[in-house]
């Protein structure tokens, strides 16, 4: 065994059986009175005593949800601690059961004064770790109960763990329904789960340090789990509500109502001392910016720039000019936003956002070398890499425009080992390859080796595989080797479907199918499609049952066709190929129904009525036939159709009758 594995060998000592004392059956009968007093629990089940004493099934809108809290139950008839609290010795492998699973607790019924008292397992844990060292090796520890358990705490404990819960399940079930091939590029852009204290003191300093870090698509993740443990109305919560904002600007406005939130609960600080007012104004600013009301957010930016505190910042001047100047830029004030950066970089010549403002403001413009120029001074210093990666995806666009391949393809050399976390990576290379990667001989050469790593990346990828094909195209047609003929080129396309997920290389057979259609092959037409259907059923049943009744295969292509009509696609054109297979078989009466429904659905359905009438002269109704061909040629005169049955069936058509509205 590793001394890893050894030093944590103490929490395999698991509990044995207590016996029941008098206190504790009159802690037990505090304690499920207590709990059926919650609306939060929903109800209180599998009681043992093997160190969890009850588990209670969370509740939410009402419903049950599978998430439990483990609870070790004490009582003591001791006297109370001098300050009010409570202590009790519990056994050590008691705690080691309670904390398998999160926001477990222990309750404490104090008997002389019929009060309960909690601890989660977690406080435990961290005090006896910050306490004493050898803790590890004792068999029971001292646990000191100093707060109270009402229903808002229970409440709180039971959000916070159906929330961890939810978050766990919601993860387990992404990685269950993602093929096996594109598991490592949802584990790489996974976010850690926080695991948010119950304690309010422990989870404020949490909070604290994440926002430090700039980590505020964690503190997102965990947003609601913080809302929980703390008061809605907490100072801490700021933070909150800041990242959420910081999100926002940065294009990730994913919650907007939480900034909507946001903005509401910074406006009620103002004026109060315990924020900057100059701060929450631009704060305030940049969650209306982030809902897309600039209006609202210029008037906030000069609220910030007009407060006295906010005189002598030059840096936080520079960061509100520039924010104002993207409002005005969003409201199509180029100029005004271009001035405003300017302003801003006069404050602070380094400030990296109004670089990348005037950046950009300029790539609009099409002068790309000043927009090369203002990226190339932009040092992001924030711990963010996703700004710098955004700057690189910038530059692939500038050298393209600038006739600069060479450079292009190294910038997205350099971005494509980061596609796995930035999700943007290879949709933005692929798109800025297939508009400029085919301008010159040299650069398509550079394309092609991009096209092969991207469907190396994103197998059978539709996009892709046309990129790489009108690249290979393009340098056949321009005179280069490109190393395959049309027989192979088409084995090649075959052989990267099959290597697909089963919906995209469905398509993928799909199209194949339709390529050999339209090239009169319905054997080969007949194998794509089925390939298509066998994966992903669906639409694709009416292409296969169409090759299977231009093969005269009737007998098979009727079970699909029916599943076609009936269910997935009951239109027309189903009912007409349902009419074809019936008639391949010899079935006349399914078929003229077939027919009938076809054209019930569609009147304009030419080919159903002129079909119809076919139908009937073929089996000697004749008089059905002139019936439904006299209708069809007066309501398809310049139809091809009604010219031949014009030309061979003259001797059937009367057209002095008027067309009557009865239908067929």
């Amino acid at each position: 065994m590793s001394s890893k594995d050894e030093s944590f060998s103490h929490l395999n000592d698991l509990p044995k059986r207590d016996a029941n004392s008098a206190v504790e059956i009159a802690a037990q009968a505090a304690f499920e009175k207590f709990v059926s007093e919650s609306s939060d629990v929903f109800q209180q089940i599998d009681r043992k005593d093997f160190g969890t004493d009850y588990q209670l099934e969370v509740a939410h809108d009402g419903a049950a949800t599978n998430v439990r809290l483990h609870v070790q139950l004490k009582g003591t008839a001791r006297a109370a601690n001098k300050d009010g609290s409570v202590s009790i010795e519990i056994d050590r492998t008691n705690l080691n059961y309670l904390m398998q699973n999160a926001y477990s607790f222990f309750v404490c019924y104090h008997l002389p004064t019929k009060s309960l008292f909690y601890i989660s397992a977690d406080s435990v844990v961290r005090r006896n770790v910050h306490g004493d060292r050898e803790w590890t090796a004792q068999k029971t520890l001292t646990v000191r109960f100093v707060t109270p358990l009402t229903q808002d705490r229970l409440s709180t404990l039971a959000s916070v763990a159906r929330l961890n819960a939810f978050a766990s399940r919601d993860e387990r079930f992404a990685q269950v329904t993602t093929p096996p091939e594109n598991l490592p590029n949802v584990l790489a852009r996974k976010r850690a789960q926080i695991h948010v204290p119950d304690d309010r003191d422990h989870a404020v300093e949490m909070l604290s340090l994440l926002y430090r870090e700039n980590k505020e698509e964690d503190i997102s993740g965990a947003f609601e789990k913080f809302a929980s443990v703390l008061d809605a109305d907490h100072d801490a919560m700021s933070l909150c509500y800041f990242a959420e904002i910081n999100l926002g600007m940065n294009g990730r406005c994913d919650r907007p109502e939480r900034v909507r939130e946001g903005i509401a609960f910074l406006s009620r600080r103002l004026g109060k001392g315990s924020f900057g007012d100059e701060g929450l104004h631009y704060s305030i600013g940049n969650g209306h910016s982030a809902l897309g009301d600039e209006v609202e957010a210029i008037a906030a930016y000069e609220r910030a720039l007009g407060h006295q505190d906010a005189a002598d910042n030059n840096e936080f001047r520079a960061q509100v000019l520039k924010n104002m100047g993207s409002s005005y830029s969003k409201m199509g004030e180029g100029s005004v936003a271009a001035r405003n950066y300017h302003l801003a970089l006069d404050l602070n010549p380094d400030l990296p956002e109004a670089h990348h403002a005037l950046a950009c403001h300029y790539h609009h413009l099409g002068d790309f070398q000043k927009a090369l120029g203002h990226f190339d001074k932009i040092v992001f210093t924030d711990g963010r890499p996703t700004k710098t990666y955004s700057i690189a995806g910038w530059r692939v666009n500038i050298f393209f425009n600038l006739g600069n391949g060479t450079m292009a393809f190294r910038e997205i050399n350099a971005l494509i080992p980061h596609a796995g976390t930035e999700s943007w990576v290879w949709p933005w290379c692929a798109q800025q390859v297939f508009i400029f990667g085919n301008s010159s001989t040299e650069i398509a050469k550079l394309s092609q080796v991009f096209w092969d790593r991207f469907l190396k990346a994103n197998p059978g990828h539709a996009d892709g595989v046309r990129g790489r094909l009108l690249t290979i195209l393009y340098l056949r047609l321009n005179g280069e080797d490109v190393g395959t003929s049309f027989a192979d080129f088409k084995a090649e396309l075959a052989s990267v479907i099959a290597y697909t997920e089963p919906g995209s290389a469905a398509y993928l057979w799909d199209r194949l199918g339709h390529w050999a259609q339209d090239e009169g092959d319905w054997s080969e037409a007949e194998i794509c499609f089925r390939k298509a259907y066998d994966l992903d059923g669906g639409d694709y049943g009416y292409c296969l049952g169409t090759a299977l009744n231009f093969l005269g295969r009737g007998q098979e292509s009727l079970p699909i066709l029916l599943e076609q009509a009936e269910i997935t696609q009951p239109d027309d054109l189903s009912w007409g190929q349902v009419a074809r297979a019936y008639e391949l078989i010899g079935d006349v009466k399914n078929c003229v129904r077939a027919y009938r429904k076809a054209i019930k659905l569609n009147k304009q359905n030419a080919h159903a009525w002129f079909n119809l009438g076919g139908i009937y002269w073929n089996s000697r109704q004749p008089v059905e036939a002139a019936r439904i061909w006299n209708k069809a040629v007066k309501l398809f005169p310049g139809d091809a159709l009604a010219a031949a049955v014009r030309r061979d069936f003259s001797f059937l058509l009367n057209t002095s009758d008027p067309l009557d509205d009865e239908g067929v």
